[in-house]
């Protein structure tokens, strides 16, 4: 046991770590590196060298997942069995993609050392509350950046290197400023550096916040501080807790101040709030729902269900590594159907892979047994094997043993007649369960025949039958010209009718089908027809910077700003596209006919399918109505019946699960928008999982939401009655939620990260734009002005004001872009299930970067009749942020009281850039655009007594009050109550119309 270990001993293995050990790093395909690993002296990071990275050959120890003993991972077995001794090698499974870092020590009491040493660090991390954490991941970029900052390694900071960080960390101060705060935080007798403490000293005056300081002063009728009372209005009236106590109050005081003597007293000075309203109770997501907080007792059918397509991949459809990891990976990522593409192996032993294809090959028993360990390693709600079978019976029969063996008493095998049409169990009465999804043998079948024929018409990867039509019936292996006949077919046939549109990751290009309905949906009037409402329009942005992923065989040139033609070519980039992009690639594939297609299907496997087997599809109205039943269907047809037949598509949800997984097209594994499917109530929307981007980020807020357990409760609407997600009015008589965003500052927003020139680029003119993604009617865009060279704390100060039907169902999307004259670059993004969102003031954490985040206020109303805020895709291109910030306070503060500190924001005045503002060329003053303005000029060159007069007109200004030296934050998370009145998680202020 970790925890158990002595002091002694783990004092040992952490001074024996970062002493250091010289070990082999191996790597696929090649010989292995000898390199010399230690730990680092924060016990943050496992680093060596020598390498070509330099600084960024690391692995933080937060990122480790997963340290593996002996030759477990898929790069030992690449190595000839008795190359090195089992002792003496281990595996770290690191990141998001659980990457591995394969390592042989000289000696078995080496690896013993890393090994225990890891999990010990490992297992304070997960023992850390989310306070502790975030203060701990704060100390550590603060030592990082020190370190960095220290070009020439002699542990303090010159002056000039001062300069060269701030313009790193994108802060625009006169040099003037940036002196007399280094002299005030040079304190050992004025050497002219600064140490680590020294530094901190100075980043904490350069940093700290105007707009949290006038908001503490608002509610502490200008006093320095905030007492109790003080302190229980703020929390009252702007984060709308309830029953705030003194005792609650004097907790957050003794947690979150630094100052002795303000604990003493019982206030909290600024240092202090600043701490608390950027710890987690700050947060916009509501602490509540990283735990299950959903009723887990309905059926199955009542909830979304996180789903992997071809889960074993790594990369493209075509020729990418099939991997064991990437179970793994997908279940502790939350994920609970994971699909299995089974085949003929040699030697009588089953495998995973890709038909057709170039994919390298697993076993299959090696899939079952990592499933085995990690299905329940995060939480233990069921599991769904989706088996895609295209083996011998006698190798179905191998795979019976191996999934009753491996998988145990975990593998469900309730005794359920087929016949039966009742309800599903529900994912409480399954925990802790292993379901197989797959074909089933009919009961007229001999009970004691040990096989027998069943349809294999409702398979569920397409390319297949592609390829048996293209190339006849592939016995063997494809080779690489088959497969590369295979895409360029494919991407001809998709290229006759076809259009770009953009996308969140720079200069890539989505290819999109036609829909078949023979409408046009290219708008000439700038604005998205009611057939786009309820696509994934990504986050449209041309951009300079390059995208460097893996693409099928090129990458495409540069953009096209409108719709067009493309011409013939051999590229396929990698890309999260629209729903809508595919809806038509049916028409685009060639029509043969063909016989109804059967297979042999064992006693053994079938006998293992109970609650989910597996059918066709043919008509949604005319299906009889089973349970038992799941449908898989592609989103090309799953896209057709959500447009032609909406409510019958919404009812077959109801009775049973249905499958959509990606179209055979998207050979790069790209993904498809998932909305549309989720309003629809497809349960198993699956998706490429390797293919990191948008989707995948949307795909995240929605089973977050729910403690990431894989399983998020559909709306009642949608699990009982007549629903239409497409109607303009999808709810009659319902009242809508009016979700009021004040979007306030930002906080060390970087620069980008595919940046030309790194660290050494501009400063970032930054803004945010924030998408609703939901059913059709609810799905827009709207965005703040630009702030020009800030990215430090830049001050928007602006309103946005949405309208949205079904808050179940909807996400918020915040982004963040740096604008530039020629278009507009990503900076970074957080999105958030609307019902997890917290009201309030909250700070927004960008996902995947340790400090940047944007200040907002959050405020939902009920609102009856039509709104007065522009909505919807209706007001998508023709709304002004300016005059959307002047509505907003029409409707919000209509028939209410001002709550206590809402003059805080006209009182704030935006942080000026220039003396002089510059005219930011390209960028209309409306919501979104697409024309194209990348060719009315360059700024105008500045002379650099401008540059210092400008920039002494920043938010730091200001002079905030001297405060006494404190000591280090508590590392404990503050307690609040998180009641509020709605038990799902969306809250209400009562107003009049917008109702009191």
């Amino acid at each position: 046991n970790i925890r158990s270990l002595s002091r002694e001993r783990v004092e040992k293995c952490m001074s024996s770590m970062q002493m250091g050990t010289q070990m082999v790093k191996l790597r696929g395909g090649s010989k292995g590196l000898v390199r010399f690993f230690f730990l680092d002296e924060h016990k943050s990071c496992i680093r060596w060298r020598p390498s070509r990275k330099n600084e960024k050959a690391k692995i933080s120890v937060d990122s480790i997942r997963e340290v593996c003993e002996g030759k477990q991972s898929e790069i030992f077995q690449r190595y000839s069995e008795g190359s090195f001794d089992p002792n003496c090698c281990f595996s770290l499974y690191y990141g998001e993609h659980m990457e591995s870092l394969d390592l042989v020590s000289g000696t078995g009491e080496e690896a013993r050392t890393w090994i225990t040493g890891l999990k010990y660090l490992m297992a304070g991390i997960s023992d850390e509350d989310s306070l502790a954490k975030r203060q701990r991941t704060r100390d550590q970029w603060l030592k990082q950046t020190f370190t960095e900052a220290d070009k020439n390694g002699d542990g303090s900071l010159s002056i000039s290197e001062v300069l060269h960080l701030l313009h790193k960390l994108n802060v625009n101060l006169p040099r003037q400023k940036v002196k007399q705060m280094f002299k005030e935080a040079d304190t050992d007798d004025n050497q002219g550096t600064l140490g680590f403490e020294e530094f901190c000293s100075f980043y904490k005056m350069m940093s700290t916040r105007r707009d949290l300081y006038l908001l503490m002063l608002t509610y502490s009728n200008h006093k320095d501080h905030l007492d109790t009372d003080d302190l229980t209005r703020f929390l009252e009236n702007e984060q709308k807790m309830t029953k705030v106590t003194k005792d609650h109050c004097l907790e957050i005081i003794n947690k979150f101040e630094p100052c002795s003597v303000n604990q003493q007293q019982a206030v909290l000075g600024i240092d202090g709030f600043t701490n608390y309203m950027r710890s987690p109770a700050g947060d916009i997501f509501n602490p509540e729902h990283y735990s299950v907080n959903q009723d887990m007792t309905q059926p199955l059918s009542n909830y979304f269900i996180a789903s992997s397509h071809n889960t074993y991949l790594m990369g493209d459809q075509l020729m990418s590594q099939s991997r064991v990891d990437m179970y793994a990976w997908v279940l502790q990522a939350g994920c609970r159907c994971v699909e299995v593409d089974c085949w003929d192996g040699q030697d009588g032993e089953p495998i995973v892979h890709h038909g057709y294809t170039l994919t390298s090959k697993i076993l299959f028993k090696d899939v079952i047994e990592t499933i085995n360990k990690h299905a329940f390693a995060k939480n233990d709600y069921p599991v769904i094997l989706s088996i895609e079978n295209h083996c011998s019976v006698p190798q179905q029969k191998k795979m019976a043993q191996y999934l009753v063996e491996i998988l145990g008493d975990k593998l469900d095998v309730s005794n359920v007649g087929a016949e039966e049409s009742g309800r599903l169990p529900s994912p409480e009465s399954l925990r802790g369960k292993i379901l197989v999804k797959g074909k089933k043998l009919p009961p007229n079948i001999d009970e004691n025949a040990e096989e027998g024929d069943v349809s294999d018409e409702d398979s569920a990867d397409e390319m297949e039958d592609d390829c048996k039509l293209m190339n006849g019936d592939w016995k063997t292996s494809a080779n690489r010209k088959q497969v590369e006949n295979l895409a360029k077919r494919k991407l001809d046939n998709l290229m006759k009718e076809s259009k770009i549109r953009d996308r969140e990751d720079p200069d890539s290009f989505t290819i999109a089908a036609l829909p078949p309905s023979g409408k046009s949906t290219d708008k000439t009037d700038g604005s998205k027809g009611r057939g786009d409402e309820g696509t994934d329009t990504a986050d449209e942005a041309p951009s300079s910077t390059k995208r460097t992923g893996r693409s099928f065989i090129g990458s495409f040139s540069k953009r096209k700003k409108k719709p067009s033609k493309l011409k013939k070519t051999s590229s396929f980039e990698d890309t999260d596209t629209d729903q809508e992009n595919t809806s038509g690639a049916s028409r685009a594939q060639p029509h043969h006919s063909r016989k109804k297609k059967t297979m042999k299907l064992s006693r053994a496997l079938s006998d293992l399918v109970k609650y989910t087997c597996s059918v066709g599809l043919d008509d949604v109205e005319a299906q009889a109505a089973c349970s038992w039943q799941v449908s898989s269907l592609s989103e090309t047809k799953a896209h057709q019946l959500m447009q032609q037949k909406a409510a019958s598509f919404i009812q077959f949800n109801q009775r049973q699960l249905s499958r959509v997984y990606p179209s055979s097209y998207r050979v790069d594994s790209s993904n498809f928008n998932p909305q549309p499917f989720w309003n629809s109530g497809c349960q198993l929307v699956a998706l490429n999982y390797q293919s990191e981007g948008r989707v995948l980020q949307l795909n995240r807020a929605k089973f977050y939401s729910n403690g990431n357990c894989g399983y998020i409760l559909k709306p009642a609407c949608m699990c009982a009655g007549a629903f239409n997600p497409n109607l303009e009015d999808p709810l009659p008589g319902r009242m809508r939620k009016q979700l009021v965003l004040k979007i306030i500052s930002g906080q060390q927003l970087p620069k980008p990260k595919d940046s030309m020139l790194g660290d050494r680029g501009e400063i970032i003119d930054p803004f945010v734009e924030v998408e609703i993604i939901g059913l059709p009617v609810d799905c827009c865009k709207e965005q703040t002005r630009v702030v020009d060279d800030n990215g430090f704390n830049p001050m928007w100060e602006e309103t946005l004001v949405f309208s949205v039907h079904m808050p179940e169902l909807t996400l918020v999307r915040f982004l963040v872009w740096d604008h530039d004259p020629i278009g507009q670059d990503f900076i970074g993004q957080r999105t958030i299930a609307f019902n997890s969102m917290m009201p309030g003031y909250r700070h927004v954490y960008l996902e995947g970067m340790e400090e940047a985040s944007i200040f907002v206020h959050v405020a939902v109303n009920d609102v009856t009749g039509k709104a007065r805020a522009a909505g919807g895709i209706k007001g998508l291109f023709h709304r002004n942020p300016k005059q959307a910030s002047l509505d907003s306070h029409a409707v919000v503060h209509h028939g209410r009281k001002h709550p206590f500190g809402a003059h805080l924001l006209r009182r704030t005045a935006s942080a000026p850039t220039r003396g002089q503002p510059k005219p930011k060329k390209g960028f209309p003053e409306i919501a979104i655009d697409t024309k194209d303005y990348s060719s009315e000029g360059a700024s105008e060159e500045r002379e650099s007594e401008d540059r210092d007069k400008a920039s002494a007109a920043t938010s730091h200004q200001f002079t905030p009050p001297q405060h006494r030296n404190g000591e280090s934050l508590a590392s404990c998370q503050a307690k609040g109550p998180w009641d509020r009145p709605d038990t799902n998680g969306a809250f209400h202020q009562e107003e009049g119309k917008v109702q009191n």
